[in-house]
């Protein structure tokens, strides 16, 4: 591989570094007892909003990582950019190939998908609507990761990965939003590089280097070929922050990843059977719930304006179901408000595909500011499609109301899933339930996870 490397690189490797780390870490004090004999004491390991099952998945996951059994085992690594949102995380420039055996990491060899995408053939057609809004005429692997679900996501892009010429076996699929880079800098604490101007840190990190690379270098006078040095200082920054933590505070780091994980910041895919259950059980697979047979509700956008425009957007929803009629119905808002002030090097006006997962069996009556509007089944879910544009410095409000099915709250018992997009967090939400004696209740929270209204009462 060539010194000069991209931004993309080294959020992927370090990234990835840090997810094995942690995983490690939390595994480290207890590696030579046994999965069962840790067990006992990860019950006393605190974890915000947990009895120490995410501790206990971790270490079995780690477990297979990491264990010294001279095997080889290899992950494709997905870098998802959340300023450019997918539905399944965030734009794909990047994907790493990540070896490791015996606990270590061999190698990392990373393909940047302007390049590796010209090796995959023509003619596969793209999902509705990117021909018509990006202009593309081929589905290619940095479009692949258009599904809510992590599995089919990773799925897809091994078989992009086959067609543009990939050999390498793979063992599993990991995807990673540029949050994890903002996680570790919570945990290293801010950086400063003696060469450029500025503190990297938890808050603008991402965005500074971004800017350093696309616009500030012209300014300090350093030529386009080196203008991505400074992510070669940046990461060194970094090697010598995290590998001298003490191992509280490589705890404290594994404590982000699993918070991470449980932000679906990272999702995991492994070809390991049981592996892949306890990813699955622990709600890090990315998994669209096809059993859940009460009320439902998911809100997937992909930005297709081709621009880190998500940045500046801001989002809250506002869902209320009826139960006192006939039929139970469901009126939902969504508010988008573009807080950029003028058009620039990063942002333009907002424009996103739009798809509301919903139980099977609901009709969609009336929509507002919702272009196009399609309908369609997957994942064992119905949805509703339609186009979202919103002018910089603009708000407006998606609204839907549709019927649900009839058994929904009919034996007196309503609850609500909602599960979270990856690349999204800290979305205000409002739920308001009216009961078949037309008694309201109220719920308001804001969703960086998976939401089941019953255990907010708990």
């Amino acid at each position: 591989m060539s010194k000069q490397r991209s931004l993309k690189f080294w959020i992927i490797f370090w990234s990835c570094s840090a997810i094995f780390l942690a995983l490690w870490a939390a595994f480290w004090e207890f590696k030579n007892s046994g999965i069962q004999r840790m067990a006992p004491a990860l019950e006393f390991v605190p974890f915000v909003g947990g009895d120490g099952e995410d501790y206990k998945n971790a270490a079995k996951i780690s477990d297979y990582l990491l264990k010294k059994d001279g095997e080889e085992k290899t992950f494709m690594v997905l870098f998802q950019n959340n300023l450019e949102l997918r539905p399944g995380g965030g734009f794909i420039g990047t994907f790493g190939i990540l070896k490791m055996k015996d606990g270590k990491m061999v190698s990392i060899e990373t393909h940047d998908l302007s390049n590796f995408d010209r090796l995959i053939p023509e003619g596969m057609e793209p999902p509705y609507p990117m021909r018509e809004a990006l202009g593309v005429k081929s589905w290619k692997l940095r479009d692949s990761n258009y599904s809510p679900s992590f599995e089919v996501n990773a799925e897809k892009a091994e078989e992009f990965y086959r067609l543009g010429g990939g050999q390498e076996s793979l063992d599993g699929v990991i995807g990673i939003t540029t949050n994890v880079l903002e996680s570790i800098l919570k945990v290293t604490g801010p950086i400063k590089l003696e060469d450029y101007p500025g503190t990297y840190d938890s808050e603008n990190g991402v965005i500074t280097l971004e800017y350093q690379v696309e616009k500030a270098f012209e300014q300090q006078g350093i030529e386009r070929v080196e203008r991505k040095s400074v992510m070669r200082e940046l990461a060194e920054e970094i090697e010598k922050k995290v590998s001298t933590l003490p191992i509280n505070r490589k705890l404290g780091l594994a404590k982000t990843i699993l918070e991470d994980l449980n932000k679906k910041e990272i999702q995991l895919y492994f070809k390991d059977v049981e592996i892949q259950k306890i990813a699955v059980a622990a709600g890090w697979s990315g998994e669209v719930d096809s059993s859940w047979g009460k009320d439902y509700l998911m809100m997937v956008d992909a930005n297709l304006g081709s621009f880190k425009s998500d940045y500046y957007v801001n989002r809250a929803v506002d869902y209320v179901v009826d139960l006192s009629g006939e039929v139970p119905v469901a009126k939902l808002k969504i508010t988008y408000k573009h807080t950029a002030k003028q058009k620039d090097w990063m942002t333009r006006n907002y424009f996103s595909y739009l798809r509301v997962y919903v139980p099977r069996g609901s009709w969609l009556t009336q929509w507002q500011n919702f272009d196009d509007v399609r309908f369609g089944e997957e994942l064992g879910r119905q949805y509703f499609g339609g186009g979202v544009n919103v002018p910089i410095g603009q708000e407006k409000t998606i609204e839907l109301v549709y019927n649900l099915p009839k058994g929904i709250g009919s034996d007196s018992a309503y609850d609500l899933k909602i599960q979270k997009q990856s690349g999204v967090l800290d979305i205000p939400v409002g739920v308001h339930v009216k009961d078949k004696n037309g008694v309201w209740k109220d719920y308001e929270f804001r969703m960086n996870s998976d939401v089941v209204l019953g255990r907010l009462e708990q």
